[in-house]
């Protein structure tokens, strides 16, 4: 590994421990996790599961043997590594559990587009042969600190890896907000919500609600309004240290509501204000390949690139 990413111990200095995590709703996630659960004993590493998926794959296929569970025979910071076998939403829900450990995550994309994920099922065998010889390297992604005050009060906290947005509860009304940058107002204006997002969220639902594409080792935050009814409304690129703030006017008739990373919520009254800054806590990924940005966007949303020759000293 270069010396950017983790140092794993020896198998004769201590156990090595890394977690699974996978979709254990779908067949093919579940045998793709049997797999690499034989893989890693195979190759002299405890694997670990959280109860409810040592349950589920129990319930699913039998027994299992040689499995650490977490929380009771090994903790989040004994972990080297967490595979994750999914989607992006997965490797989500395994960035709420390795996010301040120290533990890289791996994705193998189970899913769709599986923009989070490192490798894709046909490579699964030989990715868990390099997380066994620990080849890796870490990318450090940053993160979202997000908080809901009602007056003075703070009566929410939470963080975002891809975004935190502001939408209304409900179909039938607009939601009324006010944008401000670095605590002076931008603009006011009715909506059915509001993305700010990080660099690695911006091919998520900023992506889909016509933001730009902020390659993820560029440090900013993107603000992009959602069908907002407004002369000014176009999508925002901040520094990381703004604060990007979303206030819901107390005019408004419509409920909002508080998703980050769409998994976790929290309901917006009316004069609710959301406040949205850059973390000093990252999610780390694991990569297994050098390829550049680029490269990335074109597999992942098979761009047409047709007809390229490059530069001519190439």
């Amino acid at each position: 590994m270069t010396e950017a990413a983790s140092t794993a111990p020896a198998p004769d200095e201590r156990t090595r421990y890394v977690a699974v995590v996978a979709h254990t709703g779908r067949d093919d996630s579940i045998d793709a996790a049997l797999g690499v659960l034989d893989l890693l004993r195979a190759g002299g590493i405890t694997p670990a599961l959280t109860v409810q998926e040592r349950t589920d794959l129990e319930r699913a296929r039998g027994p299992l043997s040689g499995i650490a569970v977490l929380g009771t025979d090994v903790s989040l910071g004994d972990l080297e590594l967490v595979v994750v076998l999914g989607g992006d939403g997965t490797i989500l829900r395994a960035a709420e559990m390795a996010r301040g450990t120290g533990a890289p995550i791996l994705g193998v994309n189970l899913g769709h587009v599986g923009f989070l994920a490192e490798s894709e099922r046909e490579d699964l065998t030989d990715s868990i042969r390099r997380v066994i010889a620990a080849e890796w390297d870490v990318e450090e992604r940053m993160t979202l600190d997000v908080q809901v005050l009602q007056g003075r009060e703070v009566v929410h906290r939470d963080w975002a890896l891809n975004e935190a947005t502001v939408e209304k509860a409900s179909r039938e009304r607009m939601l009324e907000v006010v944008i401000e940058v670095d605590s002076r107002p931008l603009s006011s204006f009715g909506c059915d919500g509001v993305v700010v997002s990080t660099p690695t969220g911006s091919t998520a639902y900023g992506f889909s609600a016509g933001g730009p594409v902020v390659w993820p080792n560029l440090r900013a935050m993107l603000c992009v309004p959602l069908s907002a009814h407004a002369l000014f409304a176009r999508p925002l690129v901040v520094p990381p240290e703004s604060v990007l703030a979303v206030e819901v006017l107390r005019r408004t008739a419509a409920t909002g509501v508080l998703w980050c990373d769409g998994r976790r919520t929290v309901p917006l009254a009316a004069g609710a204000r959301v406040e949205v800054r850059a973390s000093e806590v990252p999610v780390r990924l694991a990569r297994l390949h050098t390829g550049r940005f680029t490269d990335r966007l074109v597999q992942k949303f098979d761009l047409p690139v047709a007809g390229w020759r490059g530069p001519a000293d190439s």
